[in-house]
Protein backbone atom coordinates (compact mmCIF):
# COMPACT_ATOMS: atom_id res chain seq x y z
CA UNK A 1 0.00 0.00 0.00
CA UNK A 2 2.93 2.49 1.02
CA UNK A 3 4.65 1.57 -2.45
CA UNK A 4 1.04 2.68 -4.44
CA UNK A 5 1.03 5.88 -2.36
CA UNK A 6 4.79 7.07 -3.00
CA UNK A 7 3.81 6.35 -6.75
CA UNK A 8 0.67 7.94 -6.96
CA UNK A 9 2.89 10.62 -4.70
CA UNK A 10 5.92 10.60 -7.46
CA UNK A 11 3.08 10.82 -10.72
CA UNK A 12 1.06 13.82 -9.40
CA UNK A 13 4.11 15.45 -8.49
CA UNK A 14 5.48 14.36 -12.02
CA UNK A 15 2.40 16.07 -13.78
CA UNK A 16 2.75 19.07 -11.54
CA UNK A 17 6.26 20.22 -12.21
CA UNK A 18 5.44 19.49 -15.75
CA UNK A 19 2.38 21.66 -15.86
CA UNK A 20 5.23 24.53 -14.36
CA UNK A 21 7.74 23.53 -17.10
CA UNK A 22 8.18 26.01 -20.24
CA UNK A 23 5.72 26.03 -22.94
CA UNK A 24 6.41 24.92 -26.22
CA UNK A 25 7.02 27.71 -29.04
CA UNK A 26 5.92 25.79 -32.51
CA UNK A 27 4.41 29.06 -34.74
CA UNK A 28 3.73 27.60 -38.18
CA UNK A 29 2.54 29.88 -41.46
CA UNK A 30 -0.79 27.74 -40.49
CA UNK A 31 -1.29 29.97 -37.22
CA UNK A 32 -0.16 33.00 -38.64
CA UNK A 33 -2.62 32.48 -41.85
CA UNK A 34 -5.07 31.94 -39.49
CA UNK A 35 -4.57 35.47 -37.23
CA UNK A 36 -4.48 36.91 -40.74
CA UNK A 37 -8.00 35.48 -41.28
CA UNK A 38 -9.16 36.73 -38.43
CA UNK A 39 -7.75 40.04 -38.16
CA UNK A 40 -9.04 40.80 -42.15
CA UNK A 41 -12.45 39.31 -40.73
CA UNK A 42 -12.84 42.35 -38.28
CA UNK A 43 -14.16 44.55 -41.03
CA UNK A 44 -14.63 45.23 -44.66
CA UNK A 45 -12.33 48.24 -44.63
CA UNK A 46 -9.59 46.02 -43.11
CA UNK A 47 -6.65 45.94 -45.54
CA UNK A 48 -5.84 42.24 -46.01
CA UNK A 49 -1.78 43.42 -46.48
CA UNK A 50 -2.20 45.13 -43.22
CA UNK A 51 -3.72 42.19 -41.59
CA UNK A 52 -1.24 39.64 -42.35
CA UNK A 53 1.58 42.28 -41.64
CA UNK A 54 0.06 42.24 -38.27
CA UNK A 55 -0.96 38.84 -37.54
CA UNK A 56 2.69 37.95 -38.50
CA UNK A 57 4.09 40.74 -36.11
CA UNK A 58 2.20 39.74 -33.60
CA UNK A 59 3.65 36.03 -33.44
CA UNK A 60 7.20 36.36 -34.40
CA UNK A 61 7.33 39.61 -32.02
CA UNK A 62 5.98 37.50 -29.48
CA UNK A 63 8.49 35.03 -29.73
CA UNK A 64 10.97 37.52 -29.70
CA UNK A 65 10.31 38.72 -26.58
CA UNK A 66 10.41 35.67 -24.74
CA UNK A 67 13.85 35.24 -25.32
CA UNK A 68 14.43 39.30 -24.54
CA UNK A 69 12.62 38.30 -21.49
CA UNK A 70 14.64 35.47 -20.95
CA UNK A 71 10.96 33.31 -20.22
CA UNK A 72 11.92 29.60 -19.00
CA UNK A 73 9.10 28.72 -16.51
CA UNK A 74 5.51 28.95 -17.36
CA UNK A 75 3.85 32.60 -16.61
CA UNK A 76 3.17 32.60 -12.88
CA UNK A 77 6.90 31.52 -12.21
CA UNK A 78 8.07 33.86 -14.59
CA UNK A 79 6.13 36.79 -12.69
CA UNK A 80 7.57 35.48 -9.24
CA UNK A 81 11.18 36.33 -10.70
CA UNK A 82 10.23 39.75 -12.18
CA UNK A 83 8.57 40.54 -8.82
CA UNK A 84 11.92 39.36 -7.43
CA UNK A 85 14.08 41.04 -9.52
CA UNK A 86 15.46 37.74 -10.71
CA UNK A 87 13.97 39.04 -14.24
CA UNK A 88 13.86 42.40 -15.84
CA UNK A 89 10.78 42.16 -17.92
CA UNK A 90 7.72 39.93 -18.53
CA UNK A 91 4.85 40.28 -16.37
CA UNK A 92 1.43 40.80 -18.41
CA UNK A 93 1.82 44.43 -18.79
CA UNK A 94 5.01 44.40 -20.67
CA UNK A 95 4.21 42.59 -22.83
CA UNK A 96 1.56 44.08 -23.73
CA UNK A 97 3.43 47.27 -23.94
CA UNK A 98 5.78 46.30 -25.87
CA UNK A 99 3.30 44.46 -28.53
CA UNK A 100 1.20 47.52 -28.44
CA UNK A 101 4.01 49.27 -29.24
CA UNK A 102 5.91 47.12 -32.37
CA UNK A 103 2.56 46.86 -33.73
CA UNK A 104 2.11 50.91 -33.77
CA UNK A 105 5.59 51.13 -35.51
CA UNK A 106 3.89 49.89 -38.51
CA UNK A 107 1.12 52.97 -38.73
CA UNK A 108 -1.49 51.02 -39.63
CA UNK A 109 -4.06 52.52 -41.40
CA UNK A 110 -7.00 50.48 -41.37
CA UNK A 111 -6.41 48.69 -38.01
CA UNK A 112 -6.00 50.16 -34.24
CA UNK A 113 -3.96 49.29 -30.95
CA UNK A 114 -6.14 49.09 -27.67
CA UNK A 115 -4.48 48.25 -24.62
CA UNK A 116 -7.23 46.03 -21.81
CA UNK A 117 -7.25 44.97 -18.92
CA UNK A 118 -8.50 42.39 -16.98
CA UNK A 119 -9.67 43.53 -13.79
CA UNK A 120 -8.88 40.86 -10.84
CA UNK A 121 -10.99 39.19 -8.09
CA UNK A 122 -10.22 36.88 -4.97
CA UNK A 123 -8.74 33.85 -7.54
CA UNK A 124 -6.97 36.14 -10.03
CA UNK A 125 -4.53 39.60 -10.09
CA UNK A 126 -5.46 41.92 -12.65
CA UNK A 127 -4.41 41.23 -16.58
CA UNK A 128 -2.93 43.45 -19.30
CA UNK A 129 -3.26 42.48 -22.93
CA UNK A 130 -3.21 44.20 -26.28
CA UNK A 131 -6.18 43.97 -28.38
CA UNK A 132 -6.17 44.93 -32.16
CA UNK A 133 -9.01 46.07 -34.16
CA UNK A 134 -10.85 47.71 -37.45
CA UNK A 135 -9.53 51.48 -36.78
CA UNK A 136 -12.64 53.20 -35.78
CA UNK A 137 -13.88 49.80 -33.66
CA UNK A 138 -14.24 49.29 -29.68
CA UNK A 139 -11.83 46.96 -28.51
CA UNK A 140 -15.09 44.55 -27.47
CA UNK A 141 -14.64 43.98 -31.69
CA UNK A 142 -11.50 43.67 -31.97
CA UNK A 143 -9.27 40.60 -31.14
CA UNK A 144 -7.57 39.65 -27.87
CA UNK A 145 -3.66 39.12 -28.95
CA UNK A 146 -2.61 37.61 -25.83
CA UNK A 147 1.76 36.25 -25.10
CA UNK A 148 1.98 36.30 -21.22
CA UNK A 149 -0.52 33.85 -20.99
CA UNK A 150 1.39 30.91 -22.91
CA UNK A 151 5.08 32.46 -22.16
CA UNK A 152 5.63 33.72 -25.58
CA UNK A 153 3.30 31.49 -28.01
CA UNK A 154 0.95 33.99 -28.86
CA UNK A 155 -2.82 33.51 -27.50
CA UNK A 156 -5.21 34.72 -29.92
CA UNK A 157 -8.91 35.42 -30.13
CA UNK A 158 -11.91 37.53 -30.46
CA UNK A 159 -12.63 39.66 -27.32
CA UNK A 160 -16.15 38.40 -26.30
CA UNK A 161 -15.09 34.82 -26.82
CA UNK A 162 -12.23 34.79 -24.47
CA UNK A 163 -13.71 32.65 -21.65
CA UNK A 164 -10.84 33.49 -19.33
CA UNK A 165 -10.94 36.70 -18.97
CA UNK A 166 -13.33 40.01 -19.15
CA UNK A 167 -11.77 42.79 -20.91
CA UNK A 168 -12.31 46.48 -20.59
CA UNK A 169 -10.29 49.62 -21.91
CA UNK A 170 -7.15 49.85 -19.54
CA UNK A 171 -8.02 53.49 -18.53
CA UNK A 172 -11.59 52.80 -17.27
CA UNK A 173 -9.97 50.11 -14.98
CA UNK A 174 -7.66 52.60 -14.11
CA UNK A 175 -9.57 55.58 -13.28
CA UNK A 176 -12.22 53.33 -11.63
CA UNK A 177 -8.84 51.94 -9.45
CA UNK A 178 -7.97 55.55 -8.88
CA UNK A 179 -11.41 56.85 -7.77
CA UNK A 180 -11.61 53.92 -5.43
CA UNK A 181 -8.45 54.61 -3.92
CA UNK A 182 -8.83 58.08 -3.24
CA UNK A 183 -11.96 57.61 -1.89
CA UNK A 184 -13.84 59.26 -4.41
CA UNK A 185 -17.31 58.99 -5.68
CA UNK A 186 -17.52 57.89 -9.35
CA UNK A 187 -19.46 60.35 -11.36
CA UNK A 188 -21.03 57.85 -13.02
CA UNK A 189 -22.91 57.10 -9.12
CA UNK A 190 -23.70 60.52 -9.11
CA UNK A 191 -26.10 60.71 -11.46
Amino acid sequence: MTRVVTLMGAAGLSVLLAACGPVPRDVTQNDIDMLAVEIKGLGADVDPDEAARAAEIAYTYSLQLAEEYNVTDNPIIHNTKVNNGWRERGICVHWAEDIEARLNQEGFETLQIHRAIAEGSELRIDHSTAIISQKGDSLEEGVVLDPWRYGGLLFWSPTLADERYFWEPRLTVLSRKADAESGAVPAALLE
